[in-house]
C-alpha cells in the first residue's frame, strides 16, 4: 500500500512536470461537488446490485470467493477502508484516468485518451487474473481450468470498465466519481461475499 501511494504521487509529479494542470488530471477543486454527487449515486447503485445478485440463486454462488470468505472481521475492515481505497483504487485511478488520460489527451485528443488508458488498464490486470480460478469456483466453472480463459475475460472486462471509468471522469470533471465506483465494485463485492458466506449467522 505505501508503494501504491508513493507511485501515485510520483506519477502526478511527472504529469505536472509534463505540463498537465490539476484540472486536466481530474484533481481540480471545481470537480469536487459534481464528483460527490456522482459518488453517492454510484455507491448506492452498486450496493443495490450486489444485494439483488447475492439474493438470487443463479448468481449467489459467484460471491463464494475465498478472497472474501477467508477474512476475519478485522481483516475485512482493513481491506474495505485501507487496502482497497489506498492500495488499489487510488493508484489505478490516478495512473489510468488521471495521468495517462491527461497526457494522451493533450497530444491525441479524448478518443485516444479513452482507448489508450482503457487498454493499459485491461493489460494491468493480466497478473491478478491468474489466481482468479483458484479463488472462485464459479469463475472456474465458466472459464475452464486453464489460465487463458480467465486472462482474456479479465482483460476484456477491465478494458470495458476502463471505458466506463473514463466516461465518468469526463462527465463529472474529475477522478472522484470513477474512484468511488472503483472502490464500490471492489469493496462492496468483498463485503457482500463475506456477509453471505463467512459473516456472523
Amino acid at each position: 500500500m505505501p508503494t501504491c501511494v508513493a507511485a501515485a504521487a510520483l506519477l502526478v509529479a511527472l504529469a505536472r512536470r509534463d505540463g498537465c494542470s490539476w484540472t486536466a488530471l481530474g484533481l481540480g477543486r471545481e470537480s469536487l461537488g459534481p464528483g460527490l454527487r456522482w459518488a453517492g449515486a454510484l455507491v448506492a447503485a452498486v450496493l443495490l446490485g450486489y444485494l439483488v445478485a447475492v439474493a438470487l440463486p443463479p448468481t449467489r454462488q459467484a460471491f463464494a470467493d475465498t478472497r472474501a470468505t477467508s477474512l476475519s472481521g478485522a481483516a475485512l475492515l482493513w481491506h474495505l477502508l485501507v487496502r482497497i481505497p489506498l492500495g488499489t483504487a487510488l493508484l489505478e485511478e490516478v495512473a489510468f484516468r488521471g495521468v495517462v488520460y491527461a497526457m494522451v489527451e493533450r497530444r491525441r485528443g479524448v478518443r485516444a485518451a479513452v482507448v489508450g488508458s482503457s487498454l493499459l488498464f485491461g493489460l494491468w490486470h493480466v497478473l491478478p487474473s491468474l489466481g482468479l480460478r483458484r479463488a472462485n469456483a464459479a469463475v472456474a466453472d465458466v472459464l475452464g481450468s486453464g489460465p487463458a480463459g480467465a486472462v482474456v475475460a479479465a482483460v476484456a472486462a477491465t478494458t470495458l470498465a476502463g471505458v466506463v471509468f473514463c466516461e465518468l471522469r469526463r462527465r463529472s470533471g474529475g477522478l472522484l466519481a470513477p474512484f468511488a465506483l472503483h472502490w464500490a465494485l471492489n469493496a462492496l463485492g468483498l463485503l457482500v461475499a463475506w456477509l453471505a458466506f463467512a459473516g456472523p449467522g
